[in-house]
């Protein structure tokens, strides 16, 4: 690995951490417009999200490059048949999430991130054939035995965990498969299933059940800003996850759910009883040994960069 592929690792560390700190967080958005029915909610996001992406592209004047996206998109359709995957998948977990958060299932829809990176390094080994080294083996053997006992004592199918955990890690696999720029892939994500936002809020609308007009304004100001609140972190992922191995963008997403989890307890008051301490423990002492592995994995690239620096002097 030369010195422009480990700055492009390093940063692809950063941008994905990034977006699962945003993700951890986000709950308290939901929280304020939880006044809303979850699929109003969801039409908002994903229409507004919609013109925030085409926003983002005049920025930064990507326009030629969404029309020769599409023109090769059209030549192939196994890409448009895996966007549209992509985005039915997204448009899932996003649903889940905001339903979860909103009906008091904090702590099961953290269960369920803490399950999906083990999607994701599954994943990366069956399609992508990353390998594992040692520590990095035994973190994940920590983590999944976390996430047993976990979902074991629940007493009952985890469905909400369970959705969000395949729902995303597929999600994160369509992202590897497309190779579309992080911009250009969002937009035509949130293109796809817009036409069903907006249908949906135009029925409500003329059923009178569109709560968007009756809402106060700052209401309304976060359904309409629930667009950057989702583009943003996606924005970031999608630039982050192709940077990275997979079962580094796994490994990563423990962020997310451990704040989620905070969150609920600390703000929201949800029950947190030994099993999720017991939980709790094994995650994070499988990102201590992971964190270790990391660091000699990081040493060996820098030693291969100097060896190779020095030859060439």
């Amino acid at each position: 690995m030369n010195s422009t592929e480990a700055n492009s690792y390093k940063q692809g560390l950063l941008y994905t951490a990034g977006s699962y700190l945003l993700w951890g967080i986000l709950p308290l958005y939901w929280k304020l417009v939880g006044n809303v029915a979850s699929e109003e909610i969801l039409a908002h996001r994903i229409f507004w999200s919609f013109l925030f992406m085409l926003v983002v592209l005049g920025i930064n004047s990507e326009w030629k490059q969404l029309i020769s996206t599409s023109k090769k998109i059209i030549q192939k359709p196994v890409i448009l048949v895996t966007l549209i995957i992509s985005s039915i998948l997204i448009s899932i977990n996003w649903f889940v999430y905001i339903w979860s958060v909103n009906n008091n299932q904090m702590i099961e829809a953290s269960l369920g991130y803490y399950i999906n990176p083990l999607i994701s390094v599954l994943l990366g080994m069956i399609f992508f054939k990353e390998k594992l080294n040692l520590l990095q083996r035994i973190s994940f053997v920590v983590a999944a035995i976390g996430v047993l006992y976990m979902t074991l004592n629940y007493g009952k199918v985890p469905f909400v965990a369970l959705t969000l955990a395949l729902s995303f890690g597929l999600y994160g696999l369509t992202k590897k498969m497309t190779k579309l720029s992080s911009a250009i892939g969002l937009t035509f994500e949130t293109m796809v299933v817009t036409p069903i936002a907006f249908f949906y809020l135009t029925f409500l609308a003329q059923k009178g059940d569109l709560l968007f007009f009756d809402v106060g304004l700052s209401t309304k100001l976060l359904l309409i800003g629930a667009g950057a609140a989702t583009a943003v972190p996606l924005l970031l992922f999608a630039t982050g996850a192709k940077r990275i191995p997979l079962f580094m963008v796994g490994i990563l997403q423990y962020i997310a759910p451990t704040i989620t989890l905070i969150i609920g307890i600390v703000i929201y008051n949800e029950n947190f009883t030994y099993i999720e301490v017991v939980t709790f423990t094994c995650i994070w002492t499988a990102l201590l040994i992971f964190t270790l592995s990391h660091s000699k994995y990081v040493k060996k690239i820098e030693v291969k960069i100097r060896r190779k620096n020095s030859l060439e002097v």
